[in-house]
């Protein structure tokens, strides 16, 4: 750090302190609600956020223990997660499509004793119970709870969330700092199972202030949110966003294409993200007269092309564009200014008032000339926003850490401006539809496949629309015999999540390794779909979630 900074006052990071804040400040104004429901105002939430507080800590719940949230998007996730930064506990948000060995590690590296989940997903709880045995006491929110409904648990008790919200509304006392863990939230792994990044309040903060600032937001604005609370984008990067700065938001069920632009429309909301194929998918809807009747006045789209953008722009009419690049575990280092112009693929400028990045040669660490590609190396300037490690996983942490550096896994380059433009990963991660898939763990499922000797999972182009898709290369094991495809993704439906289950399987005589027995992942990436793959989707095989 230079001698001419001014270290920034962090004491206020906290999101129930926000909360509480905003609650004498404003009061009755409008903050968020859920569909067509009532809004709910600053007062009203934070009234409920300490009812949720006073109610965990009722059960037993306090300073740094972590509670397994496994919820749709829907108002009862708001009050848990104020609610437990209230008593310092640590909120581990849990991806809904988890199940079998991806559901069994996360709950097993967070040795979570309490859960909040959603009906729907508690068979998977129940499937797994034998190999969780910190998990006690699930609790389902009230509007969904039928005791009558529930799966047979042997010893995990499920209880009313009614219950914990019965707690008293008064102002918790606790002294919570922005050096605390707010939350764990869990990213894909490579070469082992998906990590726990380890997330400071003060890291937590940082996500929202990254968006009010390069955003412009104010309180006249209304935040369209359709992303999955258990991901970054929707609860830092659009919640604490509209929090931090005291404006409003809607919170829907999820993303739908179909009704993206008529929803935008109904609850006049000024701002809105597309991730991913989000956006193809909404071009793909039938154009109507009504499209350009909205009240958007920024769309924060990541990553677009520059044709992508331009029938974003025409179609409905939406003035500006933002585009950022950040991770779970760096937060958002890179943003593009307000008055940057529209570049897609750019991501803006270094915001230096709080990291530094470089990019470097993956080998050495060393800073590449301008504009050449290379890695995007991250560090902080200011203390305790970033991520202080993966979740007992203290390898993992080094080896992220190498040379006081961040790896991003991330190829990109710098131009003369200091613009950094996202190439494409350089790691061996899956990103699909928005979502990071553990190549790993993919295996790990197939590996206990009887006929399934050596498996390898790895990103490749689909043929059409140049989105990721998963490809599985297998050697059979001595003997067996070949599984039918539809037959091997039977296997795999009720023991992944819906969108790690691969699209493309191809059993191969060998796999590329390294002299030290390595897969070289890199090869299969590069050599691409083969004819020999077979296409799930080009096959009609549909897969349940």
């Amino acid at each position: 750090m230079s001698a001419d900074r001014v270290t920034v006052d962090k004491s206020g990071w906290v999101v129930g302190r926000v909360l509480a804040d905003q609650a004498r400040t404003r009061g009755d104004e409008p903050f968020i609600r859920f569909e067509d429901g009532p809004m709910h105002s600053y007062a009203q939430a934070h009234a409920l956020s300490n009812r949720a507080g006073n109610g965990f800590a009722g059960i037993g719940l306090g300073f740094g223990d972590n509670v397994a949230v496994m919820l749709n998007n829907r108002l009862e996730y708001m009050w848990t997660w104020f609610g437990l930064s209230r008593i310092g506990a640590v909120h581990v948000g849990i991806n809904t499509a988890l199940k079998g060995t991806f559901l069994t590690h996360v709950l097993s590296n967070t040795k979570a004793r309490v859960g909040v989940f959603e009906p729907d997903y508690l068979p998977w709880l129940a499937d797994i119970e034998d190999s969780v045995p910190d998990m006690r006491t699930v609790y389902v929110p009230g509007d969904a709870y039928d005791p009558g409904n529930l799966p047979a648990f042997k010893r995990i008790e499920v209880r009313c969330f009614d219950e914990i919200m019965a707690g008293a509304a008064d102002e918790i006392q606790l002294a919570v700092s922005y050096r605390d863990i707010g939350m764990i939230m869990f990213t894909s792994g490579t070469t082992g199972p998906s990590k726990g990044a380890l997330m400071p309040h003060g890291h937590l903060y940082l996500f929202g202030l990254c968006m009010q600032t390069h955003m412009g937001m104010t309180t006249a604005d209304h935040y369209y949110i359709p992303m999955p609370l258990f991901h970054a984008q929707g609860i830092l990067m659009q919640t604490y966003a509209t929090l931090i700065t005291g404006s409003s938001a809607v919170l829907v069920k999820q993303f739908r294409a179909t009704t993206w632009i008529d929803d935008i429309r109904r609850h006049k909301a000024t701002l809105a993200n597309l991730l991913g194929v989000m956006t193809d998918f909404v071009l793909r809807q039938p154009a109507k007269a009504t499209d350009t009747d909205n009240n958007l006045r920024m769309v924060c789209a990541v990553p677009v092309t520059d044709e992508t953008l331009e029938n974003l722009r025409t179609r409905f009419a939406i003035p500006k564009f933002n585009e950022i690049f950040g991770m779970t575990e760096c937060n958002l280092p890179v943003c593009r200014p307000l008055d940057a112009p529209d570049e897609a693929g750019c991501s803006g400028r270094v915001w230096d008032e709080f990291f530094q990045v470089i990019i470097a040669d993956p080998e050495t660490d060393e800073e590449v000339p301008m504009g050449e590609v290379g890695e995007i190396l991250v560090r902080p300037r200011e203390s305790f926003c970033f991520m202080q490690g993966y979740n007992a996983m203290p390898e993992r942490t080094v080896e992220t850490w190498r040379n006081f550096w961040f790896h991003t896994g991330d190829a990109g380059r710098m131009d003369e401006r200091g613009y950094v433009w996202y190439i494409d990963r350089i790691k061996d991660t899956i990103r699909r539809r928005g979502e990071n898939i553990s190549s790993f763990e993919v295996e790990a499922v197939l590996l206990d496949h009887p006929a399934i000797a050596e498996v390898a999972a790895v990103a490749v182009k689909a043929e059409e629309g140049g989105e990721d898709e998963v490809l599985v290369c297998i050697i059979l094991a001595e003997g067996a015999e070949r599984p039918v495809p539809e037959d091997l993704l039977d296997f795999c439906t009720p023991r992944m999540p819906y969108f790690a289950v691969p699209r493309y399987i191809e059993y191969v005589s060998e796999i590329p390794t390294t002299p030290t027995a390595k897969i070289q992942k890199n090869k299969l990436r590069d050599r691409g779909l083969s004819a020999a793959a077979w296409d799930r989707d080009a096959a009609g095989y549909k897969v349940r979630r």
